[in-house]
């Protein structure tokens, strides 16, 4: 067991890194890898936080198999119809979760251990601030990163002591498909949920108190989501919320702010997380704490107390496993003065894994108009795409927004099979100033949906002098 030290300067590691998800396992390297002495605590039995066990790494993976399971693909390719027996569609889906999370876990193992960090186990709580105090030990560092994430948000005025009442957590945990299933909130989870089960042949309705789905995304993408998820056979009500659950007999009744109940056999909310930083004495030493518990930092995630720091979903928006990650490492660079990864780049992706995926980087047409931009847009659909045609994606597209005087592209928007992967192009151009023509001039393998760049860039030049 490592030493403890009796003031700061005598300290038993350099980095304390409280919790192992995508932000503490990246944090935890990048420090080890410049020589530091570093110690991750890790409430949980395994590591891999909520990204491995509850939330990113499950959610994706549930994703994927639902779509094999139900066939949903081979229906718009070959018309075929695939009956998905209900008994058996839970125990495939939680199998091929339970065979990637522990794949996961040994990759995450295997990569502290080989960067020489050390993994411990136990609850945190920071005593002052270098100390830190986990089953009765404690352990002195000279720089503390809270790592701890985010944790579903549960509003008092919905029941989840009843055992049909499930959070983004414990809908991982069901048994059976409920022939009806109510999702309230459709932000990114909300939507993800509704369209797996939706493509797993349940009845879902989707609740949303705002105009649209995902308001961030640019206002193509989100229509086109509603477009898709009305498809499946998803009731989307848009510009309402729930007042009130209760059970009735074998149901779950919801009161609708517009007036009026729903009637469903399981009830997901998933309107929001909160941070992860209760019982960890944040407070108490003085680092500053929002109302949904997310830690406040500045931008170089430094807290109000010197010697701690905090990245990744505890620290809020846009709490996605990619980010978390950077902000790790600029965390910890920054705080050890390494001359290495200064900033977390401007230009983030976001990848949203629903049915279909949806994927944007840069501005949309929305916020590039109101920043006072001139603009021009192409679009390109699958519908119009070789491959887009073979793999049956009638309803794909790549929008690209570009800066009219500069040529530039600024921002890339996909909606379709592959957008996550596909978005990286556009990320690409952007980052490297890459116009109009630079689209145009590259040549794309064929047939591929990545040819739609190349062809809503076409798109774009035509409407150059409108």
């Amino acid at each position: 067991m490592l030493r403890c030290g009796a003031v700061a300067g005598d300290c038993d590691c350099d980095l304390i890194v409280i919790g192992s998800g995508p932000a503490g396992e990246k944090g935890a390297a990048q420090a080890a890898y410049f020589g530091k002495r570093v110690v991750v605590v890790e409430k949980e039995a395994q590591p891999g936080g909520a990204a491995v066990h509850t939330g990113t790494l499950p959610s994706k993976t549930l994703r994927e198999t639902a779509l094999f399971l139900s066939g949903h693909r081979q229906r718009e390719m070959y018309g075929v119809s695939v009956a998905l027996d209900p008994a058996l569609a839970v125990p495939r889906l939680l199998s091929r979760k339970e065979v990637v999370r522990v794949e996961e876990v040994a990759r995450i193992r295997w990569n502290l251990e080989r960067h020489g960090v050390e993994l411990v186990q136990g609850a945190a709580r920071l005593v002052d601030p270098h100390t830190v105090e986990f089953g009765g030990r404690r352990i002195r560092g000279e720089v503390i990163l809270v790592a701890t994430g985010s944790e579903p948000f549960r509003p008092p005025h919905i029941p989840f002591d009843d055992p049909a009442v499930d959070d983004s957590d414990s809908i991982l945990e069901i048994e059976s498909l409920p022939r009806s299933l109510l999702v309230m909130g459709a932000g990114v989870i909300g939507c993800e949920y509704a369209s797996m089960f939706a493509a797993l042949g349940v009845a879902v309705t989707l609740v949303e108190p705002r105009a649209e789905l995902l308001g961030f995304l640019d206002t193509d993408m989100s229509e086109a989501l509603r477009r898709a998820l009305v498809a499946m056979g998803v009731d989307v009500r848009l510009n309402d919320s729930a007042q009130a659950v209760r059970r009735d007999g074998e149901r779950i009744l919801t009161r609708l702010a517009s007036g009026g109940e729903l009637a469903s056999q399981r009830l997901l909310f998933a309107a929001g997380r909160q941070g992860a930083t209760a019982g960890l004495g944040l407070e108490e030493l003085g680092v500053e704490i929002d109302r949904r518990r997310f830690v406040v930092v500045d931008d170089e995630f430094r807290t109000a107390v010197p010697s701690i720091r905090a990245a990744g979903d505890v620290v809020g928006f846009p709490a996605l496993a990619s980010t978390s990650m950077e902000q790790a490492r600029v965390a910890v660079c920054r705080a050890f003065g390494f001359s290495y990864k200064q900033e977390v780049s401007d230009l983030q992706p976001y990848g949203i894994y629903t049915i279909p995926e949806v994927s944007a980087v840069g501005l949309s047409e929305e916020d590039a108009r109101a920043r006072g931009a001139d603009v021009v847009v192409g679009r390109s659909s699958y519908r119009l795409n070789t491959r887009g045609k073979i793999c049956g994606d009638q309803d794909g597209m790549v929008k690209l927004v570009f800066e009219r005087a500069s040529r530039r592209l600024c921002g890339a928007h996909v909606i379709g099979d592959r957008a996550t992967e596909l978005v990286h192009i556009g990320q690409a151009v952007i980052a490297l100033g890459g116009t109009v023509e630079t689209l145009i001039e590259m040549v794309f393998n064929h047939p591929t949906l990545a040819e739609c760049y190349k062809y809503a860039a076409y798109d774009a030049l035509g409407r150059w002098s409108v």
